[in-house]
């Protein structure tokens, strides 16, 4: 049987890593595990809030079908990925974020290790001693085994932030280090997405120099592995939860929002230094995955497929699109999204978009959009695209191959108007498909 390795990050953006295009010098342990296995461009998270997402993820449902749509613990009767594992012999663990997959008994983890005995969910150190006790475990009990490290890096509040200082104690700050490296704004370019002002700058320095410290947690991890000698026989993942807390990010259904840094090695099967960048994929696709590596019946009605045939070069049809939605803020407040996606347009509807109602969440704290709203005064642009992130439109409509940012928004557009009818046609019938509780109410409307 095969082990496996799932490694998550908490809201980092799917372009960070230089392997993904990011700063050269931002993630050396994930662009490492990169170079030795498989990585996808087009994979997704199917919803960009954390606990839906991991819900989804270990449930292989849609956040409706499961529960899961905000923070609230996945239906009864649902299973998770931890049955079939625990039924092939498997030892279970997690590290850091357990609560944020509920309920926390449900899911019979063997080891569970949160985030206050992570030193906050920050301390390489910490979880190379989790990751060690867990594996020295396994190999006393002769069991393969399933380990979940979930770093909570780079999420909110970021190192050096003001916040950070507010609002953890100076004994708890104690608990983590610094990250092996420091970015400051003067060497950081802002994502196009967001205004490049300097507040945004400074707080983006933040935000990788957080990265760097996930990236840290990665090679502690990494390197128990290693140094276990199970390399060999073990699946080992990184993906993130869903994308940066920053405006246009994290908690919507944007390019940005749901699209995610995978990294696949699996010995034997997948080819070092390969990359699929053609097909889409969705984090509902490794549940499967899991079952296949640990040689376990695929339960009927999964809303995803293995990755094995993608990860053996195979190409596979269907994987021309992909779907995201969104429905909750940790906030409990209901901003209803859902978006379809292809290699050159994403359509999203905003079921909440009246005009009226103005969006508010996470992403929101921090310097970023403080600074948007500042500047709106001398700057119409800015003043613009912060008004429109308040109320949105009831349809947005983006060609990615020219404004992958999501800048401007086709979907008023006369001469986009057959491209609309058929995003809106795709969108329906996948609403269908999945029983989407908003199918009346999008039919109606779109």
């Amino acid at each position: 049987m095969t082990n496996i390795l799932l490694i998550t990050a908490d809201d980092m953006d799917g372009n960070t890593p230089g392997s993904f295009g990011g700063p050269h010098d931002a993630t050396p342990n994930l662009d490492r595990l990169a170079a030795e296995g498989m990585i996808f461009r087009r994979g997704h998270v199917p919803a960009a809030v954390c606990q839906p997402s991991r819900s989804a993820l270990m449930t292989g449902l849609w956040p409706h079908r499961n529960g899961a749509e905000g923070f609230e613990p996945i239906n009864e009767g649902i299973g998770v990925i931890n049955d079939l594992l625990k039924a092939e012999g498997y030892l279970t663990g997690i590290l850091g974020k357990v609560k944020h997959l509920q309920p926390v008994e449900r899911f019979g983890w063997d080891t569970a290790v949160d985030m206050a005995e992570l030193g906050m969910g920050r301390n390489p150190e910490a979880y190379e001693r989790g990751t060690a006790q867990f594996l020295e475990r396994a190999a006393a009990e002769g069991r393969p085994w399933f380990l979940m490290a979930n770093a909570h890096d780079p999420h909110r509040p970021f190192h050096g932030s003001e916040v950070e200082r507010e609002r953890w104690t100076e004994e708890q700050r104690a608990q983590y280090p610094a990250p092996s490296k420091v970015f400051t704004a003067d060497e950081v370019k802002v994502p196009g997405f967001l205004p490049d002002l300097p507040d945004a700058r400074t707080e983006y320095a933040e935000y990788l120099s957080s990265a760097r410290r996930c990236d840290d947690v990665v090679g502690a991890v990494l390197g128990v592995l290693e140094r276990s000698a199970t390399a060999e026989d073990t699946l080992v993942i990184f993906l993130s939860d869903n994308g940066m807390a920053f405006p246009f990010a994290k908690a919507n259904c944007y390019l940005r929002s749901t699209l995610t840094p995978l990294i696949v090695r699996w010995p034997g099967v997948t080819t070092a230094g390969s990359e699929d960048t053609e097909s889409f994929v969705n984090m509902l696709d490794l549940f499967p995955t899991f079952c296949e590596a640990a040689g376990a019946k695929v339960p009927e009605g999964l809303d995803g497929s293995s990755l094995a045939p993608l990860l053996r070069r195979q190409h596979e049809e269907g994987r021309d699109r992909v779907f995201t939605v969104f429905h909750e803020t940790s906030a409990k407040n209901r901003y209803e999204m859902r978006c379809v996606q292809d290699a050159r347009y994403g359509y999203i509807w905003n079921a909440w978009a009246d005009g009226e109602t103005k969006y508010k969440a996470e992403n929101m704290h921090g310097l970023t959009w403080n600074a948007m709203l500042g500047a709106s005064a001398n700057d119409a642009a800015v003043k613009a695209r912060s008004d429109f992130y308040l109320t949105r439109s009831p349809e947005e409509l983006y060609d990615l191959t020219v404004d992958a940012d999501c800048l401007h928004n086709l979907a008023e557009s006369p001469e986009f108007s057959g491209i609309l009818a058929d995003k809106r046609s795709t969108l329906a019938q996948w609403m269908a498909e999945t029983v989407d509780p908003l199918l009346s109410a999008f039919s109606a409307k779109a």
